[in-house]
């Protein structure tokens, strides 16, 4: 497997790969990035779907990238949010057939989208019930905390292992608007990876001035799992992929040796039976270890969910793969404090036409017009859950009624009693949540506690594990995608490690996915590398002068900046391309 850049890769066929036809998969979980793994291993590894095996646990494939509408009603535990350089994602979907569209791919359709209806937010934090925080877009870092983020960025990896946000960074960072950005878009906290945050910053630094206002999102018609995945299972299934549900895998076990690792059984559970599955080096294992919805619990109006911290079944498996080798990871590293890795989420519907008019208010924009309505999450600054909600474009279920609004909602501090609730999220029923978010939308406290019961119907959803990929880490905790040594096994998804992506992203998945099949395969096509925005001298300068408010580089009071563009260096860029630069992106 090697990495490439440019169009000449991209559209190219590979031939197919040697001796494929005598091989078989086994892809453990049937989430985004085992459903991608057997994407590519039909598209570019030209091998018979009827050889490939999706083994899931549940009745239902999709894993984190769901959207339900169940017994309780609507059911969306987290949103996924896309941007132009998913390199991989795009490379899978425009080969995926759209469902809704004739003769169109999945990206196709989302290109269409979101060229005619462009994500940006016209409300991104709001304090005092509703009104306006006007944070105007600014980031508010002082010039110690610019030379904090600075120094992150320049960061070397090994610097920067098993330390936390907290080791590195100091309170006048987090007390800047580019923190609560931050942090509430991707859910960071203040004891997460360092490294984590580095790779973050460096990965989307193209992105930095779309920060304030979401402008460099962009978003599927319907939820994640009607957009992304029911077109890829039916992809499959045309190729005659066998799905098999209700099927626990419990360890993969190996023979290892000085010059090999090769998994010769799969041990698992099928329909509460034991059952195993012998293999040899023709038959492929793909392993999604971990993941960030395990052992969610969903509540409702009447009841607080419950959080299970017991270790789920994909941490079971990967603890019973990891101590085989070394090579295979540390699964403690990420799954033993639930008070670090949880928070919660809740999805909401209004059933009537008494609450839309306060979510119209504050978004500016009319939430049944069927386009862009937030925007992304709005942000209550005050409030003591640190609660961010959004509302994409309705209806977000096919079966959705025209008269109905889906609002998904979470809160990073659950542990907290609430400003008009006064008890922490995480043992507030679902009505409770809904009267908490009803206050802070502005609605009058007389009509709180009715629309909150009659006027919407809200599901919560306790997930303990969701930020465990965000804990403190050092080389080797994630395995790599394919381990030193492993002939015919790979592992995939967020808790496997690649170079300069980042996990919580849909891309980290595809990504994953592309890698282990065209390694185990040896498929002769690179692999699209991370877009190089932190390479690129237009974007590191776009994203300087964002993050300093406009503010030119000569004025910041920090030694080190100012020995950079002191009169003698201006001078000696005068009349430069490099000066034509700076001023271009007003850093001089």
């Amino acid at each position: 497997m090697y990495y490439s850049n440019g169009n000449y890769e991209a559209f190219a066929r590979p031939k197919k790969p040697i001796g494929v036809e005598k091989k078989s998969a086994y892809l453990v979980g049937a989430g985004l990035a085992s459903l991608a793994a057997a994407c590519f291993l039909i598209r570019d590894g030209q091998m018979e779907g009827k050889n490939i095996h999706i083994l899931e646990e549940s009745d239902i494939a999709g894993g984190a990238c769901d959207g339900i509408h169940g017994n309780k009603g609507f059911i969306i535990r987290g949103g996924r949010e896309m941007e132009n350089h998913y390199e991989c994602l795009w490379d899978l979907f425009r080969s995926i057939p759209s469902l809704e569209t004739e003769g169109a791919s999945v990206l196709d359709e989302f290109y269409w989208l979101n060229k005619e209806d462009p994500n940006f937010s016209l409300m991104r934090v709001t304090a005092n019930r509703g009104e306006d925080a006007h944070t105007n877009g600014k980031f508010g870092l002082s010039d110690a905390a610019a030379m904090e983020i600075m120094k992150l960025f320049m960061s070397r990896d090994e610097s920067l292992y098993d330390k936390k946000l907290s080791d590195v960074l100091t309170d006048e960072f987090f007390s800047s608007n580019f923190w609560l950005y931050w942090r509430t878009m991707f859910a960071f906290e203040e004891w997460h990876s360092a490294l984590e945050m580095k790779l973050y910053i460096q990965r989307f630094i193209h992105h930095i001035g779309g920060l304030p206002d979401f402008s460099a999102l962009k978003f599927t018609k319907y939820n994640q799992y009607e957009s992304l995945i029911l077109p890829m299972i039916k992809y499959l299934e045309t190729n005659n992929v066998d799905f098999q549900y209700n099927i626990k895998v419990t360890n993969v076990i190996f023979d290892i040796t000085n010059e090999k690792k090769i998994a010769k059984k799969i041990l698992c559970l099928h329909d509460g039976k034991e059952e195993t599955i012998n293999l040899s080096e023709d038959n492929l294992v793909f392993v999604t270890n971990g993941s960030c919805t395990e052992n969610s619990s969903l509540g409702d109006n009447e009841h607080a969910p419950e959080l299970k911290d017991s270790n789920g079944p994909s941490q079971e498996l990967w603890r019973n793969i990891a101590v085989q080798d070394q090579s295979f990871g540390n699964p403690d590293k990420f799954f033993t404090n639930t008070k670090a890795t949880n928070w919660e989420s809740a999805t909401i519907t209004t059933l009537d036409n008494k609450i839309p008019s306060y979510i119209e208010k504050i978004c500016k924009r009319d939430p049944f017009s069927g386009k862009v309505v937030t925007g992304g999450i709005i942000t209550v600054k005050d409030s003591n859950w640190l609660m961010s909600y959004t509302l994409n474009r309705q209806p977000h279920f096919k079966e959705q009624p025209k008269d109905q609004l889906v609002v998904w909602l979470y809160g990073l501090f659950g542990d907290i009693p609430g400003n008009y609730i006064k008890k922490p999220m995480k043992e507030c029923t679902g009505i409770e949540i809904t009267q908490e978010w009803l206050y802070h939308m502005g609605v009058p406290e007389s009509e709180i506690l009715e629309l909150a019961t009659k006027s919407a119907n809200c599901i919560p959803c306790m997930m303990p594990y969701v930020t465990a990929f965000f804990m403190p880490r050092t080389k080797g905790d994630r395995p790599n995608v394919v381990p030193d040594g492993c002939t015919n096994f790979a592992f995939i998804g967020q808790f496997s490690n690649t170079v300069r992506d980042t996990v919580f992203t849909i891309e980290y998945s595809a990504r994953t996915a592309m890698e282990a099949v065209y390694t185990l395969l040896n498929v002769d096509r690179g692999v699209p590398e991370v877009f190089g925005s932190c390479y690129d001298i237009r974007g590191l300068l776009d994203a300087t002068s964002k993050m300093l408010d406009g503010k030119k580089l000569i004025d910041v009071k920090v030694p080190f900046l100012l020995k950079l563009v002191e009169k003698q260096g201006l001078k000696t860029i005068s009349n430069t391309v490099m000066e034509d630069l700076l001023k271009e992106y007003n850093i001089i």
